[in-house]
């Protein structure tokens, strides 16, 4: 390998890291470090930023880590770079979540490669949305993508799949706000500075006042009264409500749920429809589990997902690259 390809390569692993940290994560806690190596990207957690009490087992960790890796993935697929990857690679290094090496060779076509424009464009758009239906195919070409990543995609459209639904975010909601734990760590990943690099800043969070709700509760990151966007007065149970759900209810499952999710939301974005995430209902355990029961589901409730139109949101921050990503020679 010559000197020019090295450095090739390296510039390769240093986009795919930085549009990696681009990914969303709970609360924007961008609980990951990124490692690049001759030839490889490593993926780790940082546990140092786990929610405590909204996420003791680290599934949603395990999931904002899997939308990165699925960034990163998309970049090296549109490059047309040959690549293994290896999750959980070590099992006496559990924060080693995946590593991807690059292999000689051009990669055939896959259709990662047409979500690479997406990176940049997609949101987490907390608005109202429309009332208007998610067009069949693009409801296929999300479920396809989750299926693709070994995660199932459920696409909730009974009424009594609705009402159940709605029902048990409600309850999971109530016993959410219950816990002062979970209210303080809420106030501590809101945010009203313009300057502050993680957390869920003021512009992007609706404002809720008494005529605030609906059927399917969005979480209230409206924690001092200083939201930007008008109050979503009607989050109904007839939007489209897709239920992301893991085949293994173990870090690799939800690893790998977090990759569908990503990719989940990038075909979303593709097709110009926005996405918003309602995990309550999968953050408690009593709910989560009479979800999956009362659904009948074969797999394991980790997000459920609201797709629609709305108004466009600003981005949020993220922290200095060279705060999560390392170049070592090793």
């Amino acid at each position: 390998m010559t000197k020019l390809k090295e450095r090739t390569r390296t510039a390769l692993l240093r986009r795919a890291a930085e549009q990696a940290h681009l990914a969303p994560s709970v609360h924007n806690t961008q609980p990951w470090r990124l490692v690049i190596r001759p030839d490889m990207l490593e993926l780790y957690a940082d546990r140092s930023r786990q929610l405590a009490a909204l996420d003791p087992t680290g599934r949603q960790l395990m999931i904002s880590c899997g939308c990165a890796l699925l960034n990163a993935r998309v970049v090296l697929a549109e490059a047309g770079q040959r690549v293994r990857i290896d999750r959980l690679p070590k099992p006496s290094q559990p924060d080693l979540l995946a590593r991807v090496a690059l292999l000689d060779g051009k990669a055939p076509w896959t259709p990662l490669v047409r979500l690479e424009p997406e990176l940049a464009r997609r949101r987490t758009n907390r608005r109202e949305f429309i009332r208007e239906e998610v067009p069949p195919e693009v409801s296929y070409e999300m479920a396809n993508a989750a299926d693709e990543e070994d995660t199932d995609l459920f696409i909730i459209t009974s009424d009594r799949q609705r009402r159940t639904t709605a029902e048990l975010c409600q309850q999971a909601e109530r016993e959410q706000l219950k816990n002062p734990h979970y209210r303080a760590e809420l106030r501590t990943w809101t945010t009203d500075l313009l300057t502050r690099d993680d957390g869920v800043p003021a512009m992007a969070v609706p404002h809720v006042d008494t005529g605030s709700g609906g059927e399917i509760p969005i979480r209230d990151f409206d924690t001092r009264s200083d939201a930007w966007l008008p109050p979503v007065r009607e989050s109904s149970r007839d939007q489209c409500l897709l239920l992301l759900a893991a085949r293994e209810d173990s870090p690799r499952g939800w690893l790998r749920a977090g990759e569908a999710l990503q990719r989940v939301w990038l075909e979303a974005t593709r097709f110009d429809h926005v996405a918003s995430l309602l995990t309550q209902v999968a953050e408690v355990t009593a709910t989560r589990d009479q979800l999956r029961d009362r659904l009948n589901l074969l797999g394991y409730p980790v997000v459920l997902i609201r797709v629609g139109r709305a108004p466009e949101t600003p981005a949020t921050r993220r922290r200095p690259a060279d705060a999560v990503i390392t170049e070592v020679d090793s």
